[in-house]
């Protein structure tokens, strides 16, 4: 999305980070408006938050590429 420039302006940065944190063993980060007031709150504890959300992909590596 950073190459189609579907993220940039002021994003970019805030993006950027969350994907060094999440190279660096975050499992997840959240990007969310401080102007809202208690936003931090919405976005952890309701079910679908005010922010955005960005987690790193686990890969299942339980399922067996062999056909059975």
């Amino acid at each position: 999305m950073i190459k189609e420039k579907v993220i940039k302006d002021g994003m970019f940065p805030k993006v950027k980070c969350c994907l060094d944190a999440l190279k660096a063993g975050v499992h997840k980060t959240h990007i969310v408006d401080g102007r809202v007031q208690h936003a931090l709150l919405l976005e952890i504890f309701t079910e679908d938050g005010i922010g955005t959300q960005i987690v790193e992909k686990k890969l299942d590596l339980t399922a067996s590429s062999t056909p059975s």
